[in-house]
């Protein structure tokens, strides 16, 4: 799945943070998530799963998008 085809709930929409990793969240077609963060060390997940680590206000503005 590209970036392209995902809607960004968060940010400016121009993917562009200095080092284009800023926390994101993103929805996709069929309605799911996808989260960009800094990489978390939380503890050890599941094989095919990661852990990502993102600020409470970069969730707060994907509710405010969704209308939540």
């Amino acid at each position: 799945m590209a970036r392209e085809e995902l809607t960004r709930l968060t940010g400016n929409g121009n993917g562009n943070c200095g080092k284009d990793d800023c926390p994101n969240v993103y929805r996709t077609a069929s309605g799911s998530f996808v989260i960009q963060g800094d990489v978390s060390n939380a503890f050890t997940p599941p094989d095919g799963e990661g852990l990502v680590e993102i600020p409470e206000h970069i969730l707060r503005e994907a509710i405010r998008a969704l209308g939540w």
